[in-house]
């Protein structure tokens, strides 16, 4: 009778300690096949969703190359002197930008026939490179 009992106990422990382990890994299954993506606030050009590589592509092929910037050209600094806030509206150069995507998006679209023309799109044949060649400002469009 003790043998059986003792026996009951043993897979009673099994069980529970088997169904723990497949609940964790279910569990962290689950969140390294889903990982959270990043959400960016205040996009009013780029898609709401875009990917953080695509972003920071975009931020270095595009602005960085392009018009040979750094993010402090566009984005403000921190309120709490720490870093930038990317997500204010604070400088001007912000919207500029803004202004530029859509402007060379159009472009592509209306006069180069591109159906779905995107800003990072090796496809773009106007970019922010043609005429700013790396240059903050284009050629004669410097400030006064």
């Amino acid at each position: 009778m003790k043998k059986k009992f003792r026996t009951i106990k043993i897979n009673r422990t099994v069980t529970v300690l088997l169904i723990l382990i497949a609940v964790i890994t279910v569990v962290a299954m689950a969140s390294f096949n889903n990982p959270e993506p990043p959400k960016y606030t205040n996009l009013k050009v780029l898609p709401k969703d875009i990917s953080s590589h695509d972003l920071q592509s975009i931020m270095a092929d595009d602005f960085e190359d392009g018009l040979g910037v750094s993010c402090g050209f566009c984005h403000a600094n921190a309120k709490d002197g720490h870093g930038l806030d990317f997500a204010s509206d604070a400088k001007p150069e912000k919207e500029i930008s803004r202004t530029m995507m859509r402007m060379t998006l159009g472009i592509n679209k209306k006069y180069l026939k591109l159906k779905h023309p995107q800003i990072g799109n090796a496809s773009l044949i106007v970019s922010c490179t043609t005429c700013h060649k790396g240059q903050p400002f284009p050629d004669g469009a410097e400030p006064k």
